[in-house]
């Protein structure tokens, strides 16, 4: 018996050890109450409520600035308030189009031929003849008439239009044809327009989504021959509305008034630009005549891609889109904390869509209001966050990531100084697959949370099924094209996206509940496991007393992309010998980190910090992001503060991790290596003295 006993306190023990060391930012006595914190709110979690959620939102399609997306914010808010949050809609007034006016596509010569230009009403699916879908469009496309000869672009990137300019192709006067992928779809209209393009059209190639990757909508998850990617072009050297450039978009009729560019002012396309389907993109590719594309740009349609169609073959192009203000509304729930309610723990994802938005945006958005209704039950029931936690849908991302970066530029002051971090769920829940990327300071917790999960297709946790036969899951690099690019590259303010995903009818008319319940979570299992993990992060991230950034990770992460530039830089320079500076830096901070980390984990050990030394500590931790922020910001764009991670001014989409280098990179040149770094090294020393100032007061013992 004394034996058992024995065991048993043994046991105890052990697990009590376990739980002090196994979350970070709290005391011992934390740590247990998290836990059983933790353990009540995935009890709470309705999985059903997800399916509910998905299936009103996406009822009709809701375009930004029509009287359906209201109707969805109306939605949101009517949950979020029922569950107990503090809801506010922050209106902007955003120049942009909301409607794809009239657009026609043909072959004029050698026989004329109207081109389709929208998705098939498929009997399986109900919500495919919906009267209020509409043609495929990009938004911010020029109005025009064009006709003219066709040139094949592959995908239409910069390094694209450079292989077309070197076999001596003149795009002068000719109508570009180039599929989807390798960037953002503004910069192939970009691109286009400063060749000489006279308009631009772009289509998903059956290679990258169709019958070559499977079964075909509404057989399988891939496009069919109708399927169109719908999408903005907005390329400015600046996120947001295009007219208020650092400033919110604020209503043109409210109190405050600001100053807006002339649209003239802008970077607008002057070119039409729009999307068709494979099967409208087959008349055209098929009847080219010139000469072979080099390999790697064979696409899947079952012929030979040709670079020109040659003077017999010309297509028409012509689109007349209006555009003029628009009323955006953001929709952001709070949850206030119980202690640190000037501290905020911020999730977000948009609500506005092209179509019906099943998997993208409103997988996400229903996650997040399934999400809300457990927090706010926990709150009513006595179990407040100790941090305050803000539920934020945002509106007009669709167009160019405008509603939460006007949101940003409104309350930029007031973020700076209490937000703790921003999680971002677009398309959060759009199949079975997981995924995420993160600052290097939130990676830990999103690894952590991920094993407090079960995966429910499979007896393991969700950080089990995400490293899959690897230790640890593979987490990105953050990069352009959603909602945390104002708060992470322009505030500095730590930031991941994560979620769930799979194979998606991203953009189409067809991304509708009938493909959710078909193809991306028929079990609708999925919406409550991500609202789990998306929960577990939020009460960590709002109840540890010391902020749980993986402090010592921005050593390890930044000398793994210094290391990379290095080797890139090398490849046409032989004589550059890497960033000594910052190495030498880095170095230092290993060290600082590492301390810093082992003096706060003993410090909670012992239960040994005062009330001041925590608002100190934490103080202290909210500016270690910023950091990374000049004032001048980039070279390729002012707006873009940070000098850790910002979009790349090429792609659009792809993350350019250390950019003032990147962008010296890009252009293969040498001029301002060392000038960078200077102000990368100097960066890491701001870090290291907020490190260090962290580490001051706290003993070894």
């Amino acid at each position: 018996m004394k034996k058992y006993i024995f065991v048993c306190f043994f046991l105890l023990l052990t697990s009590f050890v376990f739980c002090q060391n196994e979350l970070d930012g709290f005391t011992a006595e934390e740590v247990v109450k998290q836990h059983e914190l933790e353990n009540l709110f995935m009890e709470t979690v309705d999985f059903s409520s997800f399916k509910k959620h998905l299936q009103t939102i996406t009822e009709h399609p809701h375009i930004t600035g029509t009287p359906a997306n209201e109707a969805v914010g109306d939605y949101m808010i009517s949950v979020m308030e029922e569950a107990g949050w503090a809801t506010q809609r922050y209106p902007f007034d955003v120049y942009l189009p909301n409607d794809p006016g009239s657009s026609l596509v043909e072959i004029v010569t050698p026989k004329r031929l109207p081109l389709n230009q929208m998705e098939y009403i498929l009997e399986e699916d109900k919500f495919t003849g919906h009267p209020e879908l509409k043609k495929g469009w990009n938004a911010f496309s020029g109005s025009g008439d064009v006709i003219g000869e066709v040139v094949y672009a592959n995908h239409g990137t910069k390094e694209d239009f450079e292989k077309l300019a070197e076999l001596g192709i003149d795009l002068s006067g000719k109508i570009v044809i180039a599929r989807y992928g390798g960037n953002f779809r503004g910069y192939k209209a970009k691109f286009a327009e400063a060749s000489g393009a006279a308009g631009l059209l772009i289509f998903t190639d059956p290679a990258n989504s169709g019958y070559s990757k499977g079964l075909v909508f509404p057989e399988g998850p891939y496009y069919n021959e109708s399927a169109i990617q719908r999408g903005s072009l907005l390329t400015e050297s600046f996120t947001g509305d295009p007219l208020t450039p650092f400033e919110p978009a604020l209503p043109l009729d409210g109190e405050t008034s600001v100053e807006r560019l002339d649209p003239k002012e802008t970077q607008l396309h002057g070119i039409p630009v729009t999307p068709i389907p494979y099967a409208s993109a087959k008349e055209i590719l098929g009847q080219m005549q010139g000469d072979p594309v080099p390999a790697s740009w064979q696409g899947g349609l079952p012929f030979t891609y040709r670079l020109e169609g040659g003077p017999k073959l010309t297509v028409r192009v012509k689109v007349d889109q209006p555009i003029d203000f628009v009323r955006i509304n953001n929709v952001v729930g709070t949850l206030k904390g119980s202690t640190y309610p000037d501290e905020w723990v911020i999730l977000g994802c948009h609500y506005d869509a092209w179509g019906f938005g099943a998997t993208d945006p409103n997988s996400g958005t229903s996650m997040l209001l399934t999400l809300s209704q457990a927090l706010g039950k926990l709150a009513q029931e006595g179990n407040q966050p100790k941090r305050s936690i803000l539920i934020a849908h945002w509106d007009g991302e669709e167009h160019g990531v405008i509603g939460s970066t006007e949101w940003v530029e409104q309350l930029k002051h007031e973020l700076g100084a209490k937000a703790i971090a921003y999680l971002n769920f677009d398309a959060g829940v759009s199949g079975k697959n997981i995924g995420g990327a993160a600052a290097p300071s939130l990676k830990k917790t999103m690894m952590e949370a991920a094993k407090k999960v079960r995966y429910p297709y499979a007896d393991k946790t969700v950080f089990e099924f995400w490293s899959g036969d690897k230790p640890l899951p593979s987490i990105g690099n953050l990069g352009g094209g959603s909602d945390h690019i104002a708060f992470y590259m322009h505030l500095g303010i730590p930031s991941l996206s994560g979620g769930a995903g799979g194979p998606t009818l991203y953009h189409t008319n067809y991304d509708d509940f009938y493909f959710y319940e078909n193809f991306a979570d028929p079990e609708f299992q999925m919406g409550g496991t991500i609202a789990q993990w998306a929960g577990i992060m939020s009460l960590r991230l709002a109840n540890a007393s010391i902020i749980p950034y993986q402090v010592p990770r921005y050593a390890e992460d930044l000398a793994g992309h210094l290391a990379n530039a290095t080797i890139r830089i090398q490849e046409y320079d032989d004589d550059f010998q890497g960033f000594t500076s910052t190495l030498e830096a880095l170095e230092k901070l290993e060290a600082t980190g590492n301390k810093m980390e082992k003096l706060v984990n003993q410090s909670l050990a012992n239960n040994s910090l005062s009330p001041e030394q925590v608002s100190r500590i934490n103080q202290a931790l909210l500016s270690l992001e910023k950091s990374f922020l000049i004032e001048e910001g980039m070279p390729f764009g002012s707006w873009y503060k940070s000098l850790y991670a910002s979009t790349d001014p090429f792609s659009g989409y792809a993350s350019w991790i250390l950019p003032g280098i990147q962008y010296e990179i890009s252009t293969k040149s040498t001029a301002n290596l060392e000038q960078w770094d200077q102000k990368y090294e100097a960066a890491i020393q701001r870090l290291i003295g907020i490190i260090e100032d962290i580490g001051s007061g706290l003993s070894e013992g």
